[in-house]
């Protein structure tokens, strides 16, 4: 006998959401709901890929639909609904919103962080693109293990895929040996390529790995699209510290919201005697934080499986989803997300780069 879908959607109603009090069927939470044979398949849309209290929302969805007579199996799909900025539109059909990843200097680790960050971005639910701004040094193919974009459809470059984010870089368009010597005019005109003709499709977050410092691409971002909001990647060094503040410092003289700071390379553990070193320094990405009012969001150890992961194209997010560093890297994109999830009943968060947690 077929599973009737009115009892589904009638255990449904029986699931209220923990904060609003509400059924999932009246917050419009449940989609593509359908039996087949003895198995149940929907998605439940959150309003955000880092809500707290997914997994009870979607055990509790669980136990109601095999309540339902006739029901063996029930696969859940869980995803979010990010919402566009009402104040600041990205500026790019499709596009919800644009995130840059900054660092006042080279060598600290920012593409690390920006691949981490937007993988863990994508397995909390949200659909996600990645821009490698920087021109100089583009080194996202690498670290991902891609080589070229896919093709030209309809005068836009289609851009690769991999991991489950869209990815676009200057290294598909130059030899690996060559070096781009480009000045303002020409590094303005490929900023607007990327962000233009690249079809980029529907994303919840296009993150863009900047180069470092506060040069012509960073300006040109900022003039052409409306920014969510600006992360920086620092180590504990004053000299890295010294260079955020300087680029924290342009950002908002030029109207970008801050998200905060991430501290990478805070420490090290030896693999054999397990003691911790702090190589450059301790404490001053939370320090530096404190005193500029600005959310500091976590600290990344060296850790090899990073730099191994960077190297064979297998970030640490796809090749070790269950490790600790991997959750360091969730927990960032998990503030982030809650920063924006204005309408999360669960997390309360308003839309400002300013209400993620510490």
């Amino acid at each position: 006998m077929p599973i009737n879908r009115e009892h589904l959607i009638e255990a449904l109603k029986k699931v209220e959401d923990p904060e609003l009090h509400r059924d999932l069927v009246s917050l419009g939470f449940v989609k593509d709901l359908r039996a087949e044979s003895d198995t149940v398949f929907l998605t439940l849309e959150l309003t955000t890929p880092a809500c707290p209290l997914r997994g009870m929302i979607q055990r509790h969805a669980e136990e109601a639909l095999l309540a339902v007579e006739g029901v063996r199996k029930v696969e859940i799909r869980m995803t979010s609904n990010v919402k566009p900025s009402v104040s600041q539109p990205s500026g790019i059909p499709g596009v919800k919103r644009i995130l840059a990843v900054a660092s006042g200097k080279g060598g600290v680790g920012k593409t690390t962080v920006s691949v981490n960050l937007a993988l863990a971005l994508s397995r909390l639910g949200a659909s996600v693109g990645l821009m490698d701004g920087d021109i100089y040094g583009p080194n996202i193919p690498i670290m991902l293990g891609v080589s070229h974009a896919q093709a030209i459809e309809n005068d836009k470059i289609v851009p690769a895929r991999k991991y489950g984010i869209q990815i676009m870089s200057m290294g598909f368009l130059i030899p690996d040996h060559e070096a781009v010597i480009w000045r303002g005019p020409m590094l303005h005109e490929a900023v607007r390529k990327f962000l233009t003709e690249v079809a980029w499709g529907q994303l919840d977050y296009l993150l863009i790995d900047l180069p470092p410092g506060t040069g012509d691409v960073q300006l040109s971002l900022s003039q052409m699209v409306p920014v969510s909001g600006a992360l920086f990647v620092t180590t504990p060094q004053a000299v890295s510290l010294q260079d955020v503040r300087r680029g924290i410092s342009m950002f908002r003289k030029t109207g970008v919201p801050i998200l905060g700071i991430v501290e990478n390379m805070s420490s090290f553990v030896c693999g054999h005697c397990r003691k911790i070193s702090e190589i450059f320094g301790s404490g001053g990405g939370k320090r530096t934080a404190e005193e500029l009012g600005i959310p500091f969001l976590g600290e990344i150890p060296l850790d090899l499986t990073v730099r191994e992961g960077g190297d064979s194209g297998e970030p640490v997010i796809a090749g070790h989803p269950d490790s600790g560093i991997a959750g360091k890297f969730l927990s960032i994109a998990e503030q982030i997300a809650n920063g924006f999830s204005g309408n999360c009943s669960h997390c309360g968060r308003m839309e400002t780069g300013k209400t993620l947690k510490g």
